[in-house]
């Protein structure tokens, strides 16, 4: 009985894997014939109403076997690559005047540069995505390397971001930024610290960007406990319509200068306390004793006195 407990527990677990492995439009392990790798961020996120620009470049397993001289298009295939046994799964096909997902390859195919701009993105395009080539009779997918694209109707918060320490009359820059899914329309940053503060768009190294403002500034005692707000204004649906969000960071200011102070004026009066009590508790013991006469002077008739201990 435990032995076939046991064969019963293996075959469901064997079942389970291969369920996995092979269930519709999951990802497989790279296979070694895989003959198209693509450059692309993983995971990317998006704001609905908004665009996104997908950086990609693309590469052949064997160099020879693209050709940048012959007639390149690009394809966007969602949720699974199996080209030719999921064809509504196309969403894009650059031969194509029209085209299901509005999309369009603004970089150089023929230059393995696979760059797209996804624009009047909805969250309903959230999905996995998969990139194909076909040149000439070079048409491979590239099945290892999913894109997986999050549109979300509201954006995230601001990030803010303070290099130095927070004591007085130190120096620190204040960098506050967002995430910029579409360099073609960045966000509109501002805050508190300044007016008309300029917004600079900056490259990351997945090739993605990031809007930014910074100032720098000194601190003194008046800004502990001052709320630095930075927001964040998004342009969508063609400049119609804006979202918005914002992020609020407080400032703890040390004043380590007015503290050693007041530690320096305290020390002092305690010090002073202590030697008063010491000679006030002196002269409280002497005062203690009383004076008596003990004898009378017979030689000059004045009486002696001395201090009884």
């Amino acid at each position: 009985m435990r032995l076939m407990a046991a064969l019963s527990t293996n075959m469901l677990t064997v079942n389970m894997l291969l369920s996995v492995f092979f269930l519709p439009g999951a990802l497989p392990a790279c296979p070694e014939d895989s003959d198209l790798f693509i450059t692309a961020p993983r995971n990317m996120k998006a704001l609905s109403g908004s665009c996104l620009q997908i950086p990609c470049n693309f590469s052949a397993k064997v160099a020879e076997a693209f050709n940048g001289s012959r007639t390149t298009f690009g394809v966007w295939m969602k949720r699974d690559h199996k080209f030719k046994t999921y064809p509504k799964d196309v969403i894009f096909n650059s031969s194509q005047a029209v085209n299901p997902y509005p999309m369009k390859i603004t970089g150089n195919l023929n230059e393995k540069n696979c760059t797209t701009l996804f624009y009047n993105l909805t969250t309903t395009y959230t999905n996995r995505y998969f990139f194909r080539v076909e040149n000439e009779q070079f048409r491979k997918t590239a099945i290892c390397y999913p894109l997986q694209i999050t549109v979300t109707d509201s954006p995230p918060s601001p990030t803010i971001e303070i290099s130095g320490e927070l004591k007085e009359k130190e120096s620190v820059t204040i960098t506050c930024s967002a995430f910029t899914p579409c360099p073609h329309s960045p966000p509109k940053l501002t805050w508190n610290l300044q007016q008309d503060a300029h917004n600079k768009i900056e490259e990351n190294t997945d090739r993605t960007f990031t809007t930014k403002i910074q100032k720098t500034i000194t601190l003194s005692d008046k800004q502990d406990g001052y709320t630095i707000t930075c927001s964040s204004i998004y342009s969508v649906n063609e400049g119609q319509n804006v979202k918005s969000t914002e992020e609020k960071v407080t400032l703890n200011v040390s004043c380590h200068g007015k503290l050693a102070d007041v530690y320096i004026i305290v020390k002092a009066v305690g010090i002073v306390m202590l030697v008063s009590t010491v000679v006030i508790f002196e002269w409280w013991i002497r005062t203690r004793h009383s004076t008596k006469p003990v004898k009378d002077s017979a030689e000059n008739g004045c009486r002696v006195f001395e201090l009884s201990s």
